[in-house]
């Protein structure tokens, strides 16, 4: 299997060059990705627990679905791709917004991303692939932020701060019934 490369990019996401994805996470080089937050009719997000074989973070509780783009792919494609790939459908994607973060691990890898954070929408059940995903599950986004305060072991680095962006972007742009 051909190992995935990640987009370098400098801070205004601007492309920079190509990198094999482990040697990008073990220089902690700064490289474009994207986060995606499925959202039911309820205003739950579906979570998805990594699979146990993963490299890093295995068996912790993350966003939807997340992962890189390849060279000359859009945002949105790329998380369409992504999206199918671990959770097995596809919906409309809409890019909230983005920004850089860096979260190393105990392995010595360093996740340094430029991310765009997406929504969708999804009404059924997901066809995961288990080589990806272990567990799945809809959490209202209070229930999700109480349970990183209480659990915070539970939830993968980039989610615990990307969620806090995510979930103060709902609350300010989703209106309340």
């Amino acid at each position: 299997m051909v190992e995935e490369h990640v987009i370098l990019v400098n801070e205004s996401d601007e492309p920079i060059g190509l990198m094999p994805k482990m040697e990008a996470h073990e220089k902690a080089l700064l490289h474009r990705a994207f986060s995606i937050f499925v959202m039911n009719d309820k205003g739950e997000t579906m979570l998805q627990q990594r699979a146990k074989n993963k490299y890093h973070s295995p068996l912790l509780w993350t966003n939807t679905c997340c992962s890189h783009q390849r060279d000359g792919e859009s945002n949105i494609g790329a998380g369409k791709r992504r999206l199918m790939e671990e959770m097995g459908f596809t919906t409309e994607l809409k890019e909230l917004f983005s920004f850089i973060y860096k979260a190393p691990f105990d392995n010595g890898l360093t996740e340094y991303e430029f991310d765009h954070v997406m929504i969708g929408t999804f009404l059924g059940e997901p066809n995961i692939n288990p080589d990806e995903v272990a567990d799945w599950k809809w959490m209202l986004p209070g229930d999700i932020k109480k349970d990183i305060e209480e659990n915070p072991d539970r939830y993968t680095a980039w989610f615990k701060i990307i969620f806090e962006r995510f979930y103060d972007h709902l609350m300010q742009n989703i209106p309340t019934t």
